[in-house]
């Protein structure tokens, strides 16, 4: 193998389980990072580690009004240089839409230094007319728009027809991804039921209804999650709300450096592959054209 093909810590001759691993800057296998509040040493540290994997990093909630306009400004300036957008949190921009303020909150965060923005209607109600506007007056200014589905109330309503409908308006008005909301805690919201597993036939649904499998970003911030959709959607489905110590984790099963994923590729022991040990949903036609995006097949 050639030297410039050892992509790995250890310069080591080897193949990762998975090999097919999307590079930045990406538009399928996309990892947000959920921060809630680190330090500058410990946003670096997590740069210096896991920049190659990070696609965007959000400012959680509201957070990014709690620090000091010169602190929040270098933190900015510091992800920016790892080639990671980073952006304010949803409900942000719904605190500011209400109260009127949308376009000075968007000049204000391309003079700090903010090149995504978010939006969101979790907690507030938006009009489709002013949801489409948001949309729109954010692309006009430059920037690359995040939006999402998804109240944040428990056991909120999830129609799959009604949030596919969303999807295909979000994106035709200029949104690059659209995130399936998954909250911080990651059950009872969506597609998650109140212990965090996957209910399949919400999650079906919307796969047959969306119009592009891979302009999905699922939050998932609990570790089953990440293991069970890297499982049943492949190493390039889109993940949000990983928190900053699963970064590398993720990554992990993303490439198939973990038991999770990486018992998907040894073969039996007479020889042979071995088939995926994924869920059932894996193995449904639903899957097998409504998202071949996602393929694990090495």
């Amino acid at each position: 193998m050639k030297k410039e093909q050892l992509h790995n810590g250890w310069q080591l001759d080897f193949s990762y389980p998975v090999k097919e691993r999307t590079t930045k800057d990406r538009s399928r296998g996309i990892t947000i990072i959920f921060d809630k509040g680190l330090g500058i040493r410990e946003t670096r540290d997590l740069l210096e580690t896991g920049a190659p994997y990070i696609d965007f990093w959000k400012l959680g909630f509201g957070t990014s009004a709690l620090y000091s306009s010169a602190l929040l400004m270098k933190k900015i300036e510091l992800v920016n240089s790892y080639n990671i957008k980073i952006y304010p949190g949803g409900t942000f921009f719904e605190i500011v839409y209400t109260q009127g303020r949308l376009k000075e909150y968007l000049k204000r965060a391309c003079e700090l230094g903010f090149t995504t923005v978010e939006i969101s209607d979790g907690t507030i109600q938006l009009s489709a007319t002013e949801r489409s506007r948001a949309i729109g007056t954010a692309r006009e200014m430059g920037f690359c728009v995040l939006t999402e589905i998804g109240k944040k109330e428990a056991a909120a309503q999830f129609d799959p027809h009604e949030v596919a409908a969303q999807m295909a308006k979000d994106l035709q008005d200029g949104a690059f991804k659209v995130i399936i909301e998954g909250r911080e805690s990651g059950k009872n919201v969506t597609i998650y039921n109140e212990k965090g597993n996957i209910e399949h036939g919400r999650m079906k649904q919307l796969l047959l209804l969306a119009p592009e499998q891979s302009s999905i970003i699922w939050e998932a911030p609990l570790k089953k999650q990440h293991i069970d959709l890297i499982t049943l959607l492949g190493p390039h489905v889109n993940l949000g709300n990983i928190f900053p110590e699963d970064a590398l984790s993720v990554e992990a099963l993303r490439r198939g450096l973990r038991s999770d994923t990486l018992k998907m590729f040894l073969p039996y022991p007479g020889g042979g592959k071995r088939e995926s040990r994924a869920p059932a949903l894996r193995h449904e036609k639903i899957l097998q054209g409504a998202n071949s995006s996602y393929n694990l097949s090495i």
